[in-house]
């Protein structure tokens, strides 16, 4: 018979995991800035949001890209800011930029979403952390809701115009169906090393 000491974990481990699911800055951008934001993306060209592979009826969007040279200076150096605080804080990843541009997505009622999905992928670029920028006001559309899932539940993250929200592309998250008005968002991805 088997006594109960062959059964305890023997593992004797040198250090804790201390990387969070998600890390925020609440009032990162104000409401003029989401404004400027918007309109600016507005200006540019916008396409159907696809997903890696086309997995057909996950998303629901529209998006365009901004860049640098977009009169968008200070919005990079802002989230340079905020994304090095942000990750010394909470996740302590070896980053090194944004190297994918800023995805602006707009979802439009009564269907406009993106299903769950992780934000890395095998043989693509490195994404270490994700942004969400809820650049909408909370009041203009109903549903939408942004969700982080670390078991089947999840969690509903901030709807707050101009709030910041950073997590690990390797978190399973979605957008719900925005159900009335439209919602709009600003995406990016902090990129760096292979993961070790």
């Amino acid at each position: 018979m088997e006594k109960e000491k062959d059964f305890l974990n023997t593992s004797w481990n040198f250090n804790l995991d201390t990387i969070h699911n998600y890390a925020f800055s609440k009032n990162a951008f104000t409401p003029e800035e989401c404004e400027k934001i918007i309109n600016i993306a507005n200006n540019k060209r916008y396409v159907t949001g696809i997903t890696s592979g086309n997995i057909p009826d996950i998303r629901e969007s529209e998006i365009s890209w901004l860049y640098v040279n977009d009169d968008l200076e200070w919005l990079y150096r802002r989230l340079t800011d905020i994304i090095l605080d942000l990750n010394n804080k909470y996740f302590n990843f070896d980053i090194f930029g944004l190297s994918e541009g800023l995805q602006f997505t707009n979802y439009k009622a009564p269907s406009g979403r993106y299903g769950k999905h992780m934000d890395r992928g095998y043989k693509s670029v490195v994404r270490k952390l994700s942004i969400s920028i809820q650049l909408t006001d909370p009041k203009k559309y109903k549903g939408g809701e942004l969700f982080l899932y670390d078991n089947e539940i999840g969690e509903q993250l901030t709807k707050d115009q101009g709030t910041l929200v950073m997590f690990p592309s390797f978190m399973l998250h979605e957008v719900k169906p925005v159900t009335e008005g439209e919602r709009n968002s600003l995406v990016a991805w902090v990129t760096g090393n292979q993961f070790r």
